[in-house]
């Protein structure tokens, strides 16, 4: 009875996209999520960090890994309203291959520093299909 009392439900809504592997993967998703943040009437400034953190972790996988790769977007709204940003790809592209999108060497190196920044928390979760990165900003 006690963990019947101690279980949270929390409630989400939730989007999901397909990454194509191209460099103008990163505009088009963006797009399209600005969209969906639009219909959930967050702040525009916590869509601006979200915008950006999508953004980071869409180009983190469409440089640095292979396809196929999904972005997650959902929004808890359990009364600790949180937005979570995950996106998911199939891992880590070989050593030698070369990247869908050829980043500028003086703008390289920063993306998750980025999204460690404007998030409240972040990871990565490694599972037998891929890897998962994370990230939960506050939505209240």
């Amino acid at each position: 009875m006690t963990a019947q009392l101690d279980a949270v439900v929390r409630e989400a809504v939730e989007y999901v996209f397909p990454l194509p592997h191209i460099p103008e993967a990163v505009s088009v998703v963006r797009r399209r999520a600005r969209t969906v943040l639009a219909d959930w009437n967050l702040a525009p400034d916590l869509a601006e960090d979200a915008l950006l953190v999508i953004s980071e972790l869409i180009t983190n996988a469409v440089v640095h890994a292979l396809p196929p790769a999904v972005l997650r977007l959902s929004l808890a709204v359990d009364g600790c309203n949180a937005l979570r940003v995950e996106v998911t790809d199939a891992g880590p592209a070989a050593p030698g291959c070369r990247p869908v999108v050829e980043p500028c060497a003086g703008e390289r190196g920063r993306g998750l520093g980025i999204v460690t920044a404007l998030s409240a928390g972040c990871g990565t979760r490694v599972h037998t299909s891929g890897i998962t990165r994370w990230a939960e900003l506050p939505a209240a």
